[in-house]
């Protein structure tokens, strides 16, 4: 995350102009000496630029199951086995309920055109959100979740917990503070002038880059054969 801080201060000249009148008068000579001080206010801006790496803290597994059945009792009853199945699960591997989130849930007739319009079945799909902390579970629960029923596995993505990112925007934030500080504060010295209050900042946030899904279109699965286990890194962001 990056972040970029503007900082306005306000710069004091101070002058200092002292004025000698002299009269002339019979007897002692008196001396008069006044001074007059201006002072010359001006702004400078200086920006300065901070930036946090850090890992991602989750992981988002997307899961799904497809059927085709020639009710719809029958396409319910395999989806919400599958389903049911898969939940209990991944939830025995120590995923909390509340990551678990039912996304997606359609059913829709099949027409078959060969003699007439009729339908010939029914289809249903759902996905589902797996959201995982502890990367080290991530491929237990692709492996459980195929071995239980799941034909579709979506997508992972690994992606940055609100807490965490609060964190390290904060830690950005303080780099670029120190940075304009310390450019304005070499500024004065420079220029021979007097570092006043900062009188305005302005604060720009780079956008992060989206996460982008370990697998990039849904991946068929034969429940039916064998698969070495899944392996997966989830890298670092800026």
């Amino acid at each position: 995350m990056t972040k970029q801080i503007l900082g306005a201060f306000v710069g004091t000249l101070a002058a200092g102009a002292v004025i000698i009148g002299v009269t002339k008068l019979l007897g002692p000579i008196p001396l008069s000496i006044s001074q007059t001080t201006t002072n010359k206010q001006s702004t400078f801006d200086v920006s300065g630029t901070g930036e946090v790496t850090t890992a991602p803290d989750q992981a988002e597994i997307s899961l799904g199951y497809q059927t085709t059945s020639t009710t719809v009792a029958d396409a319910q009853n395999k989806g919400n086995q599958v389903i049911n199945t898969i939940t209990k699960d991944v939830q025995s591997l120590g995923i909390n309920s509340a990551d678990i989130k039912t996304v997606s849930y359609s059913l829709y007739p099949s027409y078959d055109f060969s003699a007439g319009q009729h339908i010939s079945g029914y289809n249903l799909n759902i996905s589902l959100d797996v959201k995982v902390k502890d990367f080290d579970k991530v491929n237990q629960v692709i492996d459980v979740a195929t071995k239980d029923g799941a034909n579709q596995v979506g997508g992972i993505s690994f992606t940055i917990s609100d807490a965490k990112e609060k964190d390290i925007e904060n830690q950005a934030r303080k780099q670029a503070i120190d940075e304009a500080k310390n450019k304005a504060q070499s500024t004065a010295q420079l220029a021979g002038i007097r570092l006043g209050k900062i009188v305005n900042v302005t604060e720009d946030t780079a956008q992060a880059p989206r996460p982008v899904p370990l697998l990039a279109k849904d991946m068929a699965v034969n429940a039916a054969g064998t698969a070495a286990p899944t392996q997966v890194n989830p890298g670092s962001t800026t």
